[in-house]
């Protein structure tokens, strides 16, 4: 029997902010669809064990992104792709956005937003499987300003995402403590170099927290 015919292809997506980006190129170039940042490393690591069905990955990440961001492209950066897996990252900037203005972040509004968005996708794509990634800092640069209202802020934050995966059935990646704890082993910025955006090492933590989570949840891969 023709094995390609019996095994779809999957086609995971990835969503978020300049973290998921990447620096991603925008073309068909494969070298560099990608990125240079998690969305790589899982695509990489999962592409090579599962070679035989071929899955597909696609980053649509775009720096600066707030989930008002997403929804304004939901439909061609999304939808249209026909994923079977969505992962998001989403929330840095619609709180760098906001920390300083009258009345800081909204986490209520925040929440809304990206519900909203879940919802439309439920309804467009019902059998999609949804991976909600949570925020995070670390103490440099952006964060230096406020700390302590940065940390209330992407608490609430990523409070209200793990709310939206029980909402949706969807699967809960946490990636603050896996950050925390590795400040134990070396300082913020060799993980994290302005407060927001990871480094190199910083993404590897990530990218392996998202496969030991997701890999051993009804959404994994394969």
């Amino acid at each position: 029997m023709d094995q390609n015919k019996v095994h779809k292809r999957q086609t995971i997506l990835f969503q978020g902010d300049s973290i998921t980006d990447g620096n991603r190129g925008r073309d068909a170039d494969p070298n560099h669809v990608m990125g240079h940042g998690y969305a790589f490393w899982i695509a990489a690591e999962l592409g090579h064990t599962l070679a035989a069905s071929r899955p597909t990955f696609l980053n649509r990440g775009i720096s600066g992104n707030r989930v008002t961001d997403l929804q304004n492209r939901w439909h061609e950066d999304a939808l249209q792709l026909q994923p079977d897996t969505i992962s998001i990252l989403i929330g840095v900037n619609d709180i760098l956005m906001s920390i300083t203005a009258r009345g800081g972040f909204d986490s209520a509004e925040y929440e809304n937003n990206y519900r909203q968005l879940l919802q439309h996708t439920r309804t467009e794509l019902p059998e999609v499987q949804l991976v909600l990634c949570e925020p995070f800092i670390l103490p440099g640069g952006h964060t230096d300003d406020d700390w302590i209202g940065w940390q209330a802020a992407v608490a609430d934050c990523a409070a209200s995402v793990r709310r939206l995966a029980d909402e949706f059935d969807a699967v809960f990646v946490p990636l603050q403590d896996v950050l925390d704890d590795a400040c134990a082993v070396a300082p913020a910025s060799y993980w994290i170099w302005d407060g927001i955006h990871p480094t190199t090492a910083g993404h590897g933590l990530l990218a392996k927290r998202w496969l030991e989570v997701v890999q051993n949840s009804p959404a994994r891969i394969g």
